[in-house]
């Protein structure tokens, strides 16, 4: 396993990291809590140190199949999660509908909202401390964008928090360029999350630069595109029930088909050095300018061990010119 270091804050976090939305089972079909935490022990096993979650995965779910995981071996885990979607009262940003297992048009499930209030920030560490059962958090980072709350109070909360040793290094997620830019005026950030994969490439424009030259860790997330870059969702595939990934276009048969097509014109790198198609899209997220760190679900042992090896992984400036070819052909075609 390789190690880098989140922004300046003296972290070192494996260079591929556990995300743990799909344990928690909320828009996954469900999750088995043993085979979830199987699945945590092995990446630990292989090096993983770095592991990501949010209080929305599964609505408290993920935070708890980890807390019981990692008992034992706190001092060896970097535990990142996140703060800013609530659903217990209705306040800032009103985001979506939900139900326990996947997203919903109805108004009688559960409402989530984008809310960076400061008394409700420091109510959703203490929630997480409690579920990952621990006193502090590695990195914290705020989920969603709040527009109802200025940033200015957001970061003074987060600041106060780090200066309390409840939590180390600060965080945050699906930000703009200039929402970074403020955020980093006020004080100290040492990661930004993003959605980032052969398939998506908007941060490449304006974010991941200033990070790079910020100092600013970037950590990419759903880089196998929650399972269509694996190679293992053709057109015969049916989503179960509670999975959400039919109700976006992003899975429709026509995108499945295109992704499939793309990973075959790169197929061929990948048998050249024995890779699986996961493990050679996962090298060369983790090669790209400006990441450092790619979060990566995993649901089962056998799935930690292929994404944790993808980090010894180096691709050469030949295969990832053909790797490049292939996603410059394809990757507009897929919404």
């Amino acid at each position: 396993m390789r190690y880098r270091e989140l922004g300046q804050s003296g972290i070192s976090a494996s260079i591929i990291g556990l995300g743990g939305w799909g344990i928690g089972g909320w828009f996954w079909g469900g999750t088995d809590r043993r085979e979830a935490g199987a699945a945590i022990q092995c990446a630990l096993d292989k090096g993983v140190n770095f592991i990501d979650t949010a209080p929305l995965y599964g609505f408290g779910v993920s935070e708890q199949i980890i807390g019981k995981a990692v008992a034992g071996h706190r001092d060896e885990v970097i535990l990142a999660t996140k703060c800013g979607l609530i659903w217990h009262e209705q306040k800032g940003d009103f985001f979506f509908n939900a139900n326990d297992r996947t997203m919903t048009r109805s108004d009688h499930d559960r409402s989530v909202f984008k809310y960076l209030e400061p008394d409700s920030i420091r109510r959703e560490l203490e929630k997480s401390l409690k579920h990952l059962g621990t006193d502090y958090i590695d990195l914290y980072q705020t989920n969603w964008p709040d527009m109802t709350t200025p940033i200015e109070d957001t970061m003074a909360t987060l600041l106060d928090l780090k200066q309390q040793g409840k939590i180390r290094a600060i965080g945050v997620c699906n930000v703009t360029r200039a929402q970074l830019v403020t955020y980093a005026g006020i004080g100290p950030v040492d990661a930004v999350q993003v959605k980032y994969s052969m398939i998506d490439h908007e941060p490449e424009r304006d974010l991941m630069p200033y990070s790079h030259t910020s100092g600013i860790s970037v950590l990419a997330y759903s880089p196998l595109s929650r399972g269509l870059l694996t190679g293992k969702i053709d057109g015969d595939r049916k989503f179960g029930d509670g999975d959400g990934r039919w109700q976006q276009p992003r899975y429709s048969m026509e995108n499945r088909r295109r992704a499939l097509a793309m990973l075959k014109e790169i197929e061929p790198v990948a048998r050249e050095i024995e890779l699986t198609l996961a493990q050679l899209v996962l090298a060369w997220t983790i090669a790209q300018p400006g990441v450092t760190h790619a979060l990566v679900g995993m649901r089962g042992p056998s799935q930690a061990v292929e994404n944790a090896q993808a980090a010894q992984v180096f691709l050469a400036a030949e295969q990832m010119s053909r790797i490049d070819q292939a996603i410059h052909h394809w990757a507009n075609e897929i919404e």
